[in-house]
Parts: structure tokens; C-alpha cells; sequence
């Protein structure tokens, strides 16, 4: 016997094509009854050698799927990829005393089924139970029936079911063995886990500064890394670019697996060249088989992946909340185009600011509502955020700034002195038009610019501080007054809050909640105070946010602090309640408002 030449390799080559202990086919079994008529003989296979086993992907005249492989024929015929012809196995030194002689066959013929790459897999055979020799013809046409079989199996693996990259099963490959799985096993309960190698800010970095090849490369160490890892019954899928799964060995235990991870995973990691440029993460979701749709079961290992990534986890469990979370908010983005469509979904309601000293209402602050036609009303602290980092927060805008202006122009012919205060977002200060679309709209609404104020946080200025200082220094130049929301929560530099060209410093309400409460010389005064004293010094106005009660406002208006709204004047209103509220309220005639700065 020729002793197996790179066996490891060969090995190899035979599992990435996923062949062995597949379903039955047709396509296969036309061939090895082809050979069988050829030869006028009862028994033909087409016979793969595994590393400790014959297994029959197709077979004629037999009733078992496998035996063993020592002493087999086929394996010779795999491990030197030749034809073999046995007249008599009882008369050969080597397999009179294998399983096949021992069963009764005397004749044996095998045509070496071998890759691309010179790796046999096995032989397409026939077998009698009579001794014979095999005519020249008789082996020409076995060798072409294995060149089939070799080709019928290279053009499985290729067609839409492996990877090219990776050599492993596909997407479409693992749903549809998900469906056998869930066939034969329905209601049992198994762990599908999700290998994702990096973000897709770390692979677009990667290719960008050392070429699609490393991408490539590293997907291939990955999948070479779990066929090496995972028992040869169970499989690995590349399901994405850079995402692979598998599912863990049935009823394990869920807190000594998560354990087995997070040490294989580190294992991986050090070995590699790449482990300061990415970010892996492992998902594990629990599958009770038959319940949860196909598609629903990678979602649900993507979402725990990502899950590990947030909370800078190795691994982490799908967690049913966090997934509810994430479908909301993706309905939520895929339903406000509607919304902006609309004429009923989307309006604007207007909370009072209030000079401190005489409660005189000096205008209001513009805030959005959202009432969705199943979900009901949705919080802006909810969908604004999740607005903002789309491309619907130009359009958003817009909207806003056009009705509110509308609005404005309403009040002011009937006498309306107020201001109004619009939030901006981080986009629009980089939106390259966007100070000349508020002056577009100002001159359409026939509205002095300042009669509005426009409100950015300090994070919105930071994320983009040039084009934020550009945009600003237009709109100030157009007459538009601007605004520090929340101040006191972001950088909170005055330094470089004297380099903005802003008028007012509104002061976040998370400074409220105890100023009252707090003893004199407090820390909580001290810096309230501080903020409205170093603000008036570089000539801001100054507003505190979220005002709910009299001692606040009492406190605020020791430090002189200019002006206040909060829930303690009014909560957000309406357009035509706010308006009758205003009238309501003159604030007190035998006092002066502090004068703008």
C-alpha cells in the first residue's frame, strides 16, 4: 500500500466541498448506475474517504451508506488518485482480508474521483461478486463516469452555495440546512453563534490604507480557524462579508460555552496580525427549532453581536429586549418620510420663555411632535436622535423651520412681539446651503431675522467645528440670532464659546433639579452662578432649562440669570393655546424685563 501523501491537506480539500453526509441525488445516481450497466455488474458507488471511513454519496446494489476504511480499495484509489483493478480479493495479500472480501465480493474496480488540485477524494467503483478482469473500454468509460461524478460535485459546491472566498457554505446553504435541521429535530433547543470579524468602519480603514487583500486574507484565516476548531459533523457558514455562524453542540450549558468562547475567541485574537485593527464580536442566540422564522435567526445572532460589540464584550446572549428596541426604532426611521409626507402626523408645539424678573413671555421655544398612526405619540427624546443621523434631518429641518415661520408671521400681524427659538442638528451645520435655505425661508415668510433664534448644542459644534463655525458666522451675519443648547452637559469651554458667534447660553436642566435644595455656597450654585456670571461677562444672555419650581426660579433670579422655561410657566403647547396663554400672562407691568445683551 502507497502510504497517504499529505493526508492533512486532502482531508481538507474533501470538507470544504460539504459533500459528505448529504442528501441523496439524482444527478449522482444516474451515474453510478451508468457504471453498473457498463460493467454488467450488481454493485457501483460513488465511495468518498473520510479520514476513518468510506462514505457513499450515491450507490447501486447496496443497502449501507459507509464501512469502514481500513482496507478498502477506494481508499487506495484516494490516497494515490490512480485506477485500480482487483480481479479476486480473496487472492490479493492485502484485501482478502478486508470487510468488502469478507462479504462476499470477489471483483473490484476503482477511477480515482480527484479536485483541481490533485487531491483524491475517493472512486467511483464497481464491485462483483465473481472474479473477472476489466477490459480496456470497460475502464475508459469508468474513468470518464468519475470525471463526472468529480465535476457534478465541484459544480454543487459552486453554484450559489459556497463562498469563493472562504470555501465555506453560503447563506442560502444555511437556511436551507436550518430546514432540514428544524425537519428532523423541530422543538429542540440549540445555540446559533454569529463570528462577526470587525465593524464596517474597520474593514472600509483596512482596505483603504492595506488593500482588499488583507480583507481577504482574514476572512480566509477565519474560516480555516473554525474548520479547524468544530468537529467534522458540524458546519460552519459564511452568512456576510466578514460574518460566520455555526451552532453549538446540542444541550450544552449556556454559562460554560459562553466560557469556551470568550477563551477561544482571545486564542484566535493573539494569533493574529490584525488584532489592533478590528473589533471581533461573538453573538450567541438560544433557537428552539420551529419557532422563530429562518431569517429571524441569523437577525437575532447579528443583533447579540452587535450587542458584544456595544457593551465591549467578547461574547454576548441575543436579548429579546434589546432586539424589540432596535425594531422599533428601525420602524420608526422606515416610517418618517411618511410622516414628513403627511399633514397630520407631524406638528409643532411651543413652550414660553419667561424674563425672570417680570414674567413677561418673551417668545417660545419650537419642539416637534410626532403622533404615528399605530404607535401613537412618539417621544422626540425617542425619534429626534434617530432622525438626526439620516438624511431625513435636512428635510426635517426644513419642515420645521417653514411651519414655524409660517406661524410666526401669523402671530405677528396680530401683534405678537415674541421671539421664536428653533433647534438645529449636527447635520445641518454641515449641510454646505444651509444658512442660505434659513434666509430663503425668512424672505418667504416675510420675517425680520431676528425674530428667531437658533439652537445648537455645544457636541454639534465639535463634531465639525469649521464648517460649524462657517454656517454659524453666515447665519449671524443674516441677522439670525444663535443659541447654546444644554450648555454645561458637552465641552462646556468657554474658551472657546467666545470664538462662536452666539448671543444666548442656555443652561442644561439637569442643573435645576436641586438648586434650591442645595445649602449657600453649595457646589451645584456655585457653578450655576458661575456659568451665568462668566456668560454675561463675554456678553451672552442667559436661560435655564426645566424651571418646575419657585424656589429655582427665585434662586436663578439672585443670579440674575435673564430668562427661564420649564414646566413651572407652562409645559409645551399648541399654537393657539400658546397664543391664549401669552394674553393671559403679561407678566408683571410694574416691573422692566432685563434688557437683551
Amino acid at each position: 500500500m502507497t502510504e497517504p501523501v499529505n493526508e492533512a491537506a486532502r482531508l481538507d480539500a474533501l470538507r470544504q466541498l460539504d459533500i459528505l453526509d448529504s442528501p441523496p441525488s439524482e444527478s449522482f445516481d444516474r451515474i453510478t448506475r451508468m457504471a453498473s450497466q457498463i460493467f454488467g455488474l450488481p454493485v457501483s458507488a460513488i465511495s468518498l474517504t473520510d479520514d476513518d471511513r468510506q462514505w457513499f454519496k450515491s450507490r447501486v446494489g447496496v443497502e449501507h451508506t459507509e464501512l469502514s476504511r481500513d482496507r478498502a480499495p477506494c481508499a487506495e484509489v484516494a490516497e494515490t488518485t490512480k485506477p485500480l483493478v482487483i480481479p479476486d480479493l480473496l487472492d490479493h495479500p492485502f484485501y482478502a482480508s478486508s470487510q468488502l472480501a469478507s462479504s462476499g465480493t470477489r471483483f473490484y474496480a476503482g477511477a480515482p474521483l480527484t479536485t483541481r488540485d490533485g487531491y483524491g477524494l475517493g472512486s467511483l467503483c464497481v464491485l462483483g461478486s465473481e472474479p473477472r478482469t476489466a477490459t480496456t473500454a470497460e475502464m475508459g468509460a469508468l474513468r470518464d463516469l468519475a470525471a463526472m461524478a468529480m465535476a457534478q460535485i465541484e459544480l454543487q459546491h459552486a453554484f450559489g452555495r459556497i463562498d469563493p472566498i472562504s470555501g465555506l457554505p453560503n447563506r442560502q446553504q444555511f437556511l436551507d440546512d436550518l430546514a432540514d435541521l428544524t425537519r428532523d429535530h423541530r422543538g429542540e433547543r440549540r445555540l446559533l453563534v454569529m463570528l462577526d470579524l470587525a465593524r464596517t468602519d474597520q474593514i472600509d480603514n483596512m482596505t483603504r490604507v492595506l488593500g482588499s487583500e488583507h480583507v481577504v486574507e482574514m476572512v480566509k484565516t477565519a474560516a480555516l480557524q473554525l474548520r479547524d476548531a468544530l468537529p467534522a459533523n458540524r458546519r460552519a457558514y459564511h452568512v456576510a462579508a466578514t460574518q460566520f455562524v455555526f451552532f453549538a453542540e446540542p444541550d450544552v450549558d449556556d454559562a460554560a460555552y459562553v466560557m469556551l468562547l470568550t477563551d477561544k475567541v482571545a486564542e484566535c485574537s493573539v494569533k493574529s496580525s490584525l488584532r489592533f485593527a478590528t473589533t471581533g464580536a461573538v453573538g450567541v442566540a438560544p433557537i428552539t427549532l420551529g419557532m422563530v422564522e429562518p431569517t429571524d435567526v441569523l437577525r437575532f445572532a447579528h443583533g447579540a453581536a452587535q450587542d458584544a460589540r456595544a457593551q465591549e464584550a467578547t461574547v454576548c446572549f441575543f436579548s429579546s429586549d434589546n432586539d424589540t428596541a432596535h425594531r422599533r426604532r428601525y420602524e420608526l426611521l422606515r416610517d418618517f418620510e411618511a410622516a414628513l409626507a403627511s399633514e397630520d402626523q407631524l406638528s409643532l408645539v411651543y413652550q414660553p420663555r419667561v424674563d425672570l424678573v417680570s414674567r413677561q413671555c418673551l417668545g417660545a421655544e419650537v419642539l416637534l411632535r410626532w403622533t404615528h398612526p399605530v404607535l401613537g405619540d412618539v417621544s422626540p427624546a425617542e425619534f429626534i436622535p434617530l432622525i438626526e443621523q439620516t438624511w431625513h434631518a435636512k428635510p426635517l429641518t426644513h419642515w420645521v423651520v417653514d411651519r414655524a415661520l409660517e406661524q410666526l408671521g401669523r402671530w405677528i400681524a396680530e401683534g405678537f412681539t415674541g421671539n421664536l427659538s428653533i433647534n438645529l442638528s449636527a447635520n445641518n451645520l454641515e449641510e454646505p446651503d444651509f444658512a442660505a435655505r434659513v434666509q430663503l425661508l425668512l424672505l418667504k415668510h416675510r420675517i425680520r431675522a431676528e425674530r428667531i433664534e437658533l439652537e445648537v448644542t455645544e457636541s454639534a459644534i465639535m463634531r465639525n467645528v469649521a464648517q460649524a463655525r462657517e454656517q454659524l458666522a453666515a447665519l449671524r451675519d443674516a441677522g439670525v440670532r444663535l443659541a447654546i443648547d444644554d450648555f454645561g452637559t458637552g465641552y462646556s469651554s468657554l474658551a472657546y464659546l467666545q470664538r462662536l458667534p452666539v448671543d444666548v447660553v442656555k443652561i442644561d436642566q439637569s442643573f435645576m433639579r436641586d438648586l434650591d435644595a442645595t445649602i449657600s455656597g453649595g457646589d451645584e450654585q456655585t457653578l450655576v452662578r458661575t456659568m451665568i456670571r462668566l456668560s454675561h461677562e463675554l456678553g451672552y444672555r442667559v436661560v435655564a432649562e426645566g424651571v418646575e419650581t419657585e424656589g429655582v426660579a427665585a434662586c436663578l433670579s439672585t443670579m440674575e440669570c435673564d430668562e427661564a422655561q420649564g414646566f413651572l410657566f407652562a409645559r409645551p403647547m399648541p399654537a393657539e393655546p400658546f397664543r391664549a396663554w401669552c394674553i393671559a400672562h403679561p407678566g408683571d407691568p410694574a416691573t422692566t424685563p432685563r434688557a437683551a445683551a
